[in-house]
């Protein structure tokens, strides 16, 4: 009776049929079940999968494996938003595509996806559509004739470990793996009860005050948003200033080490994240950030909780000037290595990680003529997103790359 009360008030949440919904152990479980079971209920259509180039971690790894396993991907581009286009997305249907995965709102950057337009090209062209609610289903419905549903219940406050999975009827789906009879053969084991039953109530609680506290946290997100650029040089907001979630706001700081700048934010008191590659151990840019084309070093996400106090964003704003400066004195610059051949200032940053290799360019630009060049050697692939976003928040031309002796040169002309 708990599971059953429990179902209903979620599929309720959702908008769904109670039967058309199924609790996982989490998140990202129920991801891969919807892919895997959605990809092999219509494998006789084709085995073409399109996802976009922000998803989740746990979308593109299923389409890793999709792939390895002889399937077709197609990851469709986004603009600097983070938002898909919707003729982009539509021109990657094909008649042999099985499945196609859209989440309802990023998970780094907060930019809302049109998922309403994509659903409706996706179902004229007779293919599901997948959304990782993750994100965005705490704040309310997710619009459109999506056909199956993801979502992870501590994404609004409620307890880990409990995932949703919703599968529209007459979506042709079977399941992988071996099955049971609970949760309609799509999620085997005992269910969680405790742990269901607490999801369902935070998620009927949380959306009972949405509407109001989203007016609330959106003005604060758009405080910061349009404070911190006046309060901060050389620094770059991210993700759609309108089409977003209203507790998230994502900037990226020039000449900062990421993971310095958390350490001495968290110094402060404040715990934010950041998909900067100086926070990852592969030292590789975010994957969601450098589909986006932005500046990825220095980067800060700032989520706000619900009840989010307005005092704590004021300090936010007051901290944050001091210990950006504070961390980009004690990160200096060493003196880069730099010669002039054929009329080309070399800058040798070979060794050097995020964000030095940025810091020398800036040095020396101001040095080389107008129309003159810099080119930059590096081997920390952030160089390959950073100099490219420098040069367009600098007003200053990229001309690409090249293969060097060591590593990639990286050429800039100067404008201004």
């Amino acid at each position: 009776m708990l599971l059953d009360a429990a179902r209903e008030a979620a599929a309720e949440a959702v908008g769904c049929r109670a039967d058309e919904l199924t609790f996982t152990p989490s998140g990202t479980r129920a991801v891969h079940t919807g892919l895997a079971g959605a990809l092999a209920g219509r494998r006789r259509v084709g085995r073409h999968l399109i996802v976009s180039a922000v998803e989740h971690s746990s979308v593109l790894h299923s389409a890793e494996v999709f792939e390895a396993e002889g399937g077709q991907v197609t990851q469709v581009p986004v603009e600097r938003t983070g938002a898909v286009e919707v003729a982009s997305y539509a021109s990657a249907l094909r008649p042999d595509t099985a499945l196609a995965c859209l989440q309802s709102a990023n998970h780094e950057v907060g930019t809302v996806q049109p998922v309403a337009a994509v659903a409706e090209a996706c179902r004229a062209a007779g293919v599901p559509l997948l959304v990782d609610a993750a994100q965005s289903l705490g704040w309310g419905r997710v619009e459109g004739d999506w056909s199956l549903l993801t979502a992870s219940a501590h994404k609004w406050g409620g307890p880990s470990g409990v995932g949703l999975l919703v599968v529209r009827k007459g979506v042709r789906f079977a399941a992988q793996g071996a099955v049971d009879e609970r949760e309609s053969g799509r999620a085997p084991g005992f269910e969680n009860l405790p742990a269901i039953v607490a999801a369902a109530a935070s998620l009927r609680a949380v959306r009972a005050e949405a509407e109001q506290e989203a007016v609330r946290l959106r003005e604060l997100t758009a405080r910061i948003r349009a404070r911190v650029p006046e309060s901060v040089p050389d620094v770059e907001v991210v993700g759609d200033a309108e089409r977003r979630l209203p507790g998230i706001v994502t900037f990226s700081c020039l000449y900062v080490d990421g993971e310095t700048l958390l350490h001495e934010l968290d110094r402060e008191g404040f715990s934010v994240s950041s998909g900067s590659s100086c926070t990852s151990s592969t030292l590789t840019p975010s994957h969601v950030l450098r589909a986006m084309g932005v500046l990825s070093e220095g980067n800060v996400r700032v989520s706000l909780p619900a009840g989010a106090a307005e005092r704590d964003v004021e300090r936010f704003l007051e901290v944050l000037p001091r210990v950006v400066a504070e961390v980009r004195e004690k990160l200096g610059a060493p003196v880069p290595v730099a010669a002039v051949q054929e009329d080309v200032l070399v800058v040798d940053a070979l060794g050097k990680r995020c964000p030095i290799p940025v810091i020398e360019l800036a040095k020396v630009i101001g040095t080389v003529p107008v129309g003159g060049r810099v080119r930059v050697l590096s081997d920390d692939e952030a160089a390959r997103l950073d100099i490219p976003a420098w040069c367009e928040m600098r007003g200053q031309e990229y001309e690409g790359e090249e293969k060097a002796e060591k590593g990639t040169a990286y050429l800039v002309r100067r404008v201004t």
